[in-house]
């Protein structure tokens, strides 16, 4: 049975797709034909995965040149398209290794893994990771009641971030509110921290010009200024 040429050519632009190398209308057809051909799922699939054990091998920062290089030639490696034959002929092996050239420009391009049939936008960092991988993230550890939390702040992006590992939870009818001291000393309410194995919590509030962070024990619901003692407290470094 012969494959009509339109069909066959947009099977072959998963490799181009995977990259983020089509145009607007090219992916637009792509990712419609994607909800219908399993085949190309499949493909899509494997580049992606292919780029995650990609990522896991290796930590080389790419020359900034690269990603445009690379957009440029990348349509001239593209996917044979499904070869409409018995399964006596197979065609998966060819197309790996193709897969392997293309999920190295995904590495390379920082390309984030989505599948546009069930998600309508990339995956997004959390606002506590972002705070913790931006390039000037600073972190603070201090003890609370048998766990420990940690605070991130960085500067340039004006955003702190709490995670806690094994904290006990408060006393009944008491919650842990977290501060964010500003320079004139005094504790801004900035979010609360909940017991447990494992927690975290984007902190509202200036961090960028805070000196500190501290955790007092408050009433259910929070207070707008400390009612007591901090149980835990972290300078930050200027």
């Amino acid at each position: 049975m012969s494959i009509d040429p339109t069909r066959a050519d947009i099977h072959a632009l998963s490799g181009a797709y995977a990259v983020d190398a089509l145009d607007d209308i090219e992916r637009a057809e792509f990712e419609r034909h994607l909800t219908g051909c399993p085949t190309c799922r499949d493909e899509v699939d494997d580049l992606r995965e292919t780029a995650a054990a990609l990522a896991e091998a290796t930590s080389v920062e790419p020359p900034a040149a690269l990603r445009e290089r690379l957009l440029a030639e990348i349509r001239t490696v593209r996917p044979l398209p499904p070869v409409v034959e018995p399964a006596a002929h197979p065609i998966r092996a060819r197309r790996r290794w193709i897969a392997l050239v293309a999920a190295a420009a995904v590495i390379a391009l920082g390309a984030v893994a989505w599948h546009p049939w069930t998600s309508p936008s990339p995956t997004q960092l959390t606002a506590v990771a972002q705070v913790q991988q931006a390039p000037d993230a600073q972190h603070f550890t201090t003890h609370l009641d048998g766990g420990t939390v940690t605070v991130y702040r960085s500067v340039s992006l004006d955003r702190a971030a709490l995670v806690s590992r094994d904290v006990g939870a408060a006393p009944d009818g008491k919650v842990y509110q977290v501060w964010l001291q500003n320079p004139a000393g005094a504790m801004v309410p900035a979010g609360f921290l909940q017991p447990g194995s494992s927690a975290s919590v984007a902190l509202s509030g200036e961090a960028a010009s805070a000196t500190a962070a501290g955790i007092t024990v408050e009433p259910a619901g929070g207070s707008p200024r400390p009612t007591s003692d901090p149980v835990a407290l972290v300078a930050f470094a200027s």
